[in-house]
């Protein structure tokens, strides 16, 4: 089981000779996620249809069209999140693999949409429920890379059994790139086009730990004779 601390220090060693590329796929990414949730921030801003006098009768559609839009987030974030996978694994990573969510739309967004809408239901009951899921879950996106031939819930359910005894990790993963955000602010957010990088790889490098050890726990579990046998 690696440490966080070298779960950083590993990313930073793939990040190394590629850290142009991915300031160039974050920056994309944070452009193409800005066009696509603008007609629905717009639809949802009072303020814009007082000030420019639009007609209400326009606002339905805007917002519906701005949700329908929403939807192409879900593909684009999990092909945003495998390229830091493949970045983690010494592989091709650059702007194409931006978009491989499009070429296996359905299971991606229909899987990933299932999962959001766990989080979120479980989110409306209480808050910190919705946080130990949303661990849970997280790594439902590199599963969904690596076993094309899970249903949607095998998927997110594979994810919450390697997470069995992890969560606590992955949240102060999470947390120990505090401060690198709070420096990111100083920069007017540019800094974000480096830390989110460096998040993402390290992410990936938590998914490869954890997988490995599901792996090897699993192995040692079905070497294990049933009681009776």
């Amino acid at each position: 089981m690696m440490t966080n601390s070298e779960l950083r220090r590993m990313a930073r060693r793939h990040l190394d000779g590629r850290w142009g590329d991915l300031v160039l796929v974050t920056f994309l990414y944070y452009i193409l996620s800005s066009c696509i949730s603008f007609p629905f921030q717009v639809g949802m801003d009072e303020n814009i249809w007082k000030l420019f006098s639009l007609p209400l009768g326009w606002k339905v559609p805007v917002v519906g069209a701005g949700c329908v839009l929403l939807l192409l987030l879900l593909p684009l974030e999990w092909g945003y999140q495998v390229t830091f996978l493949r970045a983690w694994r010494e592989e091709p990573a650059d702007i194409s693999t931006l978009f491989h969510g499009f070429r296996d739309f359905w299971r991606i967004f229909s899987t990933l949409f299932l999962q959001q809408l766990y989080i979120l239901l479980w989110t409306l009951l209480l808050i910190v429920p919705g946080v130990v899921k949303a661990l849970s879950y997280a790594m439902t996106p590199y599963i969904l890379r690596d076993h094309p031939e899970l249903s949607r819930r095998a998927a997110i359910h594979l994810s919450r059994e390697m997470m069995a005894g992890n969560k606590g990790r992955l949240l102060l993963l999470w947390l120990s790139f505090l401060g690198w955000a709070v420096l990111a602010l100083f920069t007017c957010g540019i800094g974000y086009l480096w830390l989110a990088p460096y998040i993402g790889v390290s992410e990936a490098g938590f998914y490869e730990d954890v997988r490995q050890q599901y792996e090897q726990r699993d192995g040692a579990e079905a070497d294990v004779p049933a009681a009776g046998e």
